[in-house]
C-alpha cells in the first residue's frame, strides 16, 4: 500500500493487491484505492459519470456501504480485448456522499488502519498530488 495525496490534500490508500466488492450488489468491482473523499475503481461495465451508486465496500474494510457518485470513467486496456475474447475494462472515481457521521468516522478508522498496515510491512509511503476524484 502506499499512501498519497490529492489535489485537495486529502490522504489517499492505494492497495498494492486490490479488494473487490459491489455496486448495487450486482456490479463487482476491484477498489484500487481509498480516501474518506472517494476511490477509484476498476469494472467491467462502463458507469456513466454523473450517476449515483451504493457502493459496498469489501468484508475487510468493514462491509460499509456508501452512496457514491461516479466523477469519471474511462476504458483501460488495448482495443483489441474484445477481439480476443476479454471484455473491456474500466476504471472510475467516485466521490462518497451523504455519508452520516458515523460512516465518516469508520471510514477514517479503515484508512488510517489501512496506512498503519502499510508502515508495519515496511512500505513505502509516498504524498503525491494527483487529479481529484
Amino acid at each position: 500500500m502506499r499512501v498519497f495525496q490529492v489535489e485537495r490534500w486529502v490522504p489517499r490508500v492505494w492497495l498494492h493487491a486490490p479488494l473487490s466488492g459491489r455496486i448495487l450488489g450486482i456490479l463487482g468491482y476491484r477498489l484500487l484505492d481509498l480516501s474518506v473523499a472517494g476511490a477509484r475503481i476498476a469494472h467491467y461495465d462502463p458507469l456513466r459519470p454523473g450517476s449515483s451508486w451504493t457502493v459496498e465496500l469489501p468484508a475487510t474494510l468493514g462491509e460499509q456501504t456508501l452512496s457514491a457518485w461516479v466523477v469519471w470513467t474511462k476504458s483501460i486496456g488495448s482495443k483489441a480485448a474484445p477481439a480476443k475474447g476479454r471484455p473491456p475494462r474500466y476504471e472510475s472515481g467516485v466521490v462518497f456522499v451523504h455519508l452520516t457521521a458515523e460512516q465518516q468516522g469508520a471510514l477514517a478508522r479503515t484508512i488510517e488502519r489501512l496506512t498503519t498496515q502499510a508502515k508495519v510491512l515496511g512500505k513505502t509511503t509516498q504524498q503525491r498530488k494527483t487529479p481529484s476524484l
